[in-house]
Parts: C-alpha cells; structure tokens; sequence
C-alpha cells in the first residue's frame, strides 16, 4: 500500500497524556494496518527521545521521533518532536518550527487539519484527556472531511476539560473510555474508507496557507487573509499583528494572523487575557519603582532642610502607592478568576 493510501490514525492530548498514551498503544497489535501520528503538549526543553523510549517500552508497535520528508509506514508510532509542528503533506511528514497555534507547539489542531486535507475519509482523530481547547478545530476537520472522530470518556481522563470542549462542539462518533479504544481502533481501520465526500473549501485552504508558512515556502499575503476571511479589530497576542476571522462552513470560530500565528475563540482569549496580565505586571513594578524613587526623593531633599519639597514628594509617593494597590487587587482577581474557569472546565 502506498502511503497516499494508508490509514492514518491521529492522536492530540495534553496534560495526562504520556499515561493515556501508554493505556492505549500498549493494547495495539503490531500488525495494525495504519500509520499514527501523535501530538502531545509538551515544553520546550522535553526530551522527546526520552518519551518515545518510554512509550516503546510498552507497546509491539515502533515507535519513532517524526523526522522531516519521510514517508508514512503501517504500524509506526511517530510522534512530534517538542517545540516543532508535525503536519502530514500528500505524501510525507513534515516536521516544522512554525508559528504557534493556540499558543502551543507543536499543536493538536495543524496536524489534525493536514491529515483531514489531505487524507479525507482515511483518517481517524482521538483526543485524550487535557486541558484547553487545541484540538477542536482540528476535529471538526477530521469529521467534516469524512474522517472518524474518537474522543475518551471525560470519566475516564485524568484531566477531562480538553474532552468535554471537544465533545461540546463537536457531534462525535465515539465517546468512549481507553480500555475501549484499542478494540474499536482495530475494526475500523479494517472498513475501507469511503472516497464521497469532499474536502471542503475552507479546510483545504487553510491547511495550504498553514503548509506555506511552517515550511517557510512563501509568506502569508494580505490577499490570501482576505480571501480567507474578515479582517477583525482584534490584535494577534503572540506578534500585536492584525487578525482575520476565517470563513467557515464549520461551528467553531478561528483567527490567524499575517504572521501565521493562530486561535480557535477559546484560545484567542485566553491569549489575550495572558497580555493583559503581562502588562498589569509591568506597570505595577514600574510604579512601585517611581515610588521608591520618590521616597528616595523626599528623604535626600529632607535631609537637606526643604521640608515642603519632601512633603510633596512623600504626597506623590502615597497617591502612587494608591494606584499600586488597585493593580494589585486586579491582578488577584485575575488569577482568581482564571483558577475558578479551569475548576469549572474540569
């Protein structure tokens, strides 16, 4: 079989997911007839060789860090390396330091889109427990592109928010606990894959522009942007860029930048909501020290006999230490805020 023609089985998690990874590869048989492709959020500085080893320790399959330009093979494990986009091309991988989308990478969503692009109805999407929302998208381009869509029971994740966003955007085929999947996994990568239905428009295209950026083939056009979508009001948090909202066929709404970078809504705010703590950040150490100085200010010029001039600066630094204390109670009320929204995505 060529590997235009291979079943691909791709795989998105995020916290939780070496653990769920390892449920559910271990009960896989070494003959399974299907390449997969596996995306785990991870930090900058993980070692993915580390994991990969970790992973191979139990399960039949081989298990291998994704390299660029390689072709796909039956019974692989491939997963993407950290810090780097892994997206499939009509015929090969590739792996790629792109622009972070929803503010991850690698990231669930490029992946899952690629190989809805290119490989339509041979796909098959699961998404394991984690948190956030990276993923959705790329799911609802796996099921409008004629793919099968899997998602773990929130039950049976340890972090079950990733599975509920999905599961409340998306009309999932199977929602279903780990322990299932493997059995599930091997009778449908057995059906043939029906070739009716086409790759929508807008998967197509986006996946296209995504491909031109990460690998550095073209740059992104104003022209491309426009006919992809509306130009918004909102600022790209990565870059201060532009953003356009994306036409879409689809329910869940998406933005992406000249730069590349690029949000599901979820996702989106969230980075915006990071800026802005950022920036309360700055400019509360930036008047804490105007009002050291100002003290500094008022104890040199006491010293030397002006009473009045210190006493305004003391008057100065007090107004300032007002101002202090307000950022400070928005920036409680921030952090608070944002524990009680994960409490309430769990």
């Amino acid at each position: 079989m060529s590997s235009r023609d291979i079943r691909i089985i791709v795989i998105g998690t995020s916290a939780g997911g070496m653990q769920a990874l390892i449920r559910l590869l271990a009960k896989l048989p070494e003959d399974l007839p299907a390449a997969i492709l596996v995306v785990q959020h991870l930090s900058v500085d993980s070692s993915t060789p580390f994991l990969v080893n970790r992973i191979s320790r139990h399960t039949s399959l081989s298990c291998k860090v994704a390299e660029h330009n390689t072709e796909l093979e039956e019974g692989v494990i491939y997963m993407a390396p950290a810090d780097m986009h892994l997206l499939l091309s009509d015929k090969k991988m590739l792996v790629v330091r792109g622009p972070r989308e929803n503010q991850f990478r690698p990231a669930i969503d490029p992946l899952f889109r690629s190989a809805a692009a290119y490989k339509g109805s041979r796909v098959i999407g699961i998404i394991l427990t984690g948190f956030m929302t990276d993923g959705v998208i790329g799911m609802e381009s796996i099921k409008r592109s004629g793919g099968i869509t899997i998602v773990q029971h929130p039950d049976d994740a340890e972090f079950p928010a990733l599975p509920q966003n999905v599961i409340r955007k998306i009309d999932t085929d199977y929602i279903i606990p780990i322990d299932e999947m493997a059995g599930l996994l091997q009778e449908l990568v057995q059906q043939p894959a029906s070739d009716t239905v086409a790759i929508p428009t807008d998967i197509w295209q986006e996946a296209q522009i995504t491909e031109r950026i990460m690998t550095n083939t073209a740059m992104t056009n104003i022209e491309d942007l426009e006919k992809a979508g509306t130009r918004t009001a909102y600022s790209c948090p990565d870059c201060g860029g532009g953003l356009w909202e994306l036409s879409q066929e689809g329910t869940v709404s998406r933005y992406r930048c000249h730069s590349g970078h690029a949000y599901n809504q979820d996702a989106l705010l969230h980075g915006m909501s990071s800026s802005l703590e950022e920036t309360l950040w700055v400019a509360m150490r930036t008047l804490e020290e105007r009002h050291n100085i100002l003290l500094h200010m008022s104890q040199n010029v006491d010293q030397n006999g002006n009473g009045r001039w210190s006493t305004m600066q003391k008057d100065r630094a007090e107004e300032m230490k007002v101002h202090i204390e307000r950022l400070r109670q928005l920036l409680a009320q921030s952090s608070l805020s944002e524990d009680e929204n994960i409490g309430k995505a769990v």
